[in-house]
């Protein structure tokens, strides 16, 4: 191998990188850097229409999808294994693909920039395809709100 085609291949892997950290800023724009730690955060909904997010679940970094109509915050078997997680507890879950076996648990907290909730109701769903959903048992918590294309979800006073 030249000097020449190292100094290329060098080139291409970081023209490479570039490219990959731009998509993954415009696909999912509220990263965790970004939001900041006050007590209110705005997200910005990502070009498929979904607002989506780093978290912080019991101390780790999780990507999250906002989903105000499920009732429970959803985690995937990887995320529950990455989380320590586990139950004993299944329950019968409807969902939009129909009915499916998940097993409570409690999470030690929940944060998306300085908005944090401690003691929250979530499920482990052994065939979500996703991360995390962040439903209602941390959303019903705060004071969130819709207007162009932007989520803002406001810590209450506890």
């Amino acid at each position: 191998m030249t000097k020449g085609n190292i100094i290329a291949g060098i080139i291409w892997l970081a023209l490479a990188g570039l490219i990959y950290h731009l998509a993954d800023g415009f696909i999912n724009p509220n990263k965790a850097a970004v939001l900041g730690s006050s007590s209110s955060v705005v997200l910005q909904r990502g070009p498929d229409g979904h607002y989506r997010a780093e978290a912080i679940i019991n101390g780790q970094k999780v990507n999250v999808l906002v989903d105000t109509g499920a009732t429970d915050v959803a985690v995937s078997q990887n995320i529950a294994k990455q989380l320590n997680l586990s139950s004993h507890t299944a329950i019968t879950t409807n969902t939009a693909n129909g009915n499916s076996i998940a097993y409570v648990t409690r999470l030690d907290s929940v944060k998306i920039g300085g908005v944090e909730a401690k003691d929250v109701s979530a499920v482990i769903a052994p065939g979500l395809q996703g991360n995390v959903l962040l439903g209602m048992s941390y959303l019903g918590r705060m004071d969130v709100r819709l207007f162009h294309n932007t989520m803002t979800i406001k810590q209450l006073e506890q």
